[in-house]
């Protein structure tokens, strides 16, 4: 059986977004919990994240981006050690305080020491429990509660730093990884496959129509038996096709059909399915290799219920 490793950072729970933002630290409290009450926790390998450096998220985003989001984090530092408010909103949905370039290069670092880990034979897979998501973060742009695209940073990297040819993202999160396609658009390397609640945000859903995307929009209220049948259809041709040497997951729990931030149908059951098609997929081709890194979900139970499913699947137990 191969091991399992489970990234977390204690210091992914000080980014903070304001009260009652649903995008709040106790999304990591709950899923640690439901892993440890349920003895998952017991068997993964659990590791913390190192920060992602610059040449990192050089490799998914602009210089600009990169060095506006660090510089706004030194002057909330300094404004808060002088008695000011520990907050910046960049749009409605998503702001930083002093904390969050911190924890979003530990997201991102966490994408990468998955990916080294595998690709080095250390782990068969690996789930990254860590915040800020990242799958709305463009090249150049913040948006949706994300700021660095933590699978896109580790799909640049495994082809770029680790020489593979061929890579799948699979993004099953309640809304289109509009982030993830702007900056993978056109990659022949890099396959992206999805499925979103369509119309709903971001604004337009999917903007680009490059061969190597399969976006698979759907409407409100669409159940989990539908959704198998669409990725049965539609992901798994291009997948094998494809022959990834490695699979990455955004993994967003908010399709689940408690959580009020979507309203998709799927349950703890849709999630476990899912992943063991992956794994097929990725036993086929990859030698097993899966690294998936937490997007969205905001029921916090259904989300911790879910993870759990999904883990447990990874791990074999």
């Amino acid at each position: 059986m191969g091991r399992t490793g489970y990234f977390v950072h204690p210091d992914c729970r000080r980014h903070e977004m304001g009260a009652g933002h649903p995008e709040c630290p106790e999304r990591i409290d709950a899923i640690e919990d439901r892993l440890l009450v349920t003895g998952v926790a017991d068997v993964l390998d659990r590791r913390e994240p190192t920060p992602a450096g610059m040449g990192e998220l050089l490799l998914a985003h602009g210089r600009r981006h990169v060095a506006a989001l660090r510089g706004l984090s030194e002057i909330l530092i300094e404004e808060v050690a002088a008695g000011g408010p520990d907050a910046f909103s960049l749009d409605p949905d998503t702001s930083m305080n002093s904390h969050t370039w911190h924890a979003a290069v530990l997201s991102a670092g966490a994408a990468i020491d998955a990916v080294d880990a595998v690709l080095g034979g250390e782990l068969e897979n690996a789930f990254c429990l860590t915040r800020p998501p990242g799958h709305h973060a463009t090249r150049d742009q913040a948006m949706g509660f994300c700021f660095f695209n933590n699978v896109a940073v580790a799909a640049k990297y495994a082809c770029q730093r680790h020489g593979l040819k061929r890579v799948a993202i699979v993004d099953f999160d309640v809304h289109h990884g509009n982030g993830t396609e702007d900056i993978v658009a056109g990659d022949e390397r890099i396959l992206m496959v999805s499925f979103f609640q369509h119309p709903f945000y971001p604004p337009g859903g999917s903007t680009h129509q490059d061969a190597n995307l399969v976006n698979c929009p759907v409407p409100a209220y669409t159940r989990g038996m539908d959704i198998r049948e669409l990725i049965d259809m539609m992901w798994m041709p291009r997948l094998e096709q494809h022959r990834p040497e490695l699979i990455l997951i955004s993994a967003g729990f908010d399709a689940h059909r408690d959580d009020d931030m979507g309203q998709l149908g799927l349950v703890e059951s849709d999630y476990a399915w899912i992943t063991e098609r992956l794994k097929e997929v990725a036993r086929r081709h990859a030698g097993g290799r899966i690294v998936s890194c937490l997007e969205g979900g905001y029921n916090l139970r259904a989300l911790a219920n879910s993870v759990e499913a999904h883990v447990r699947v990874l791990a074999d137990v």
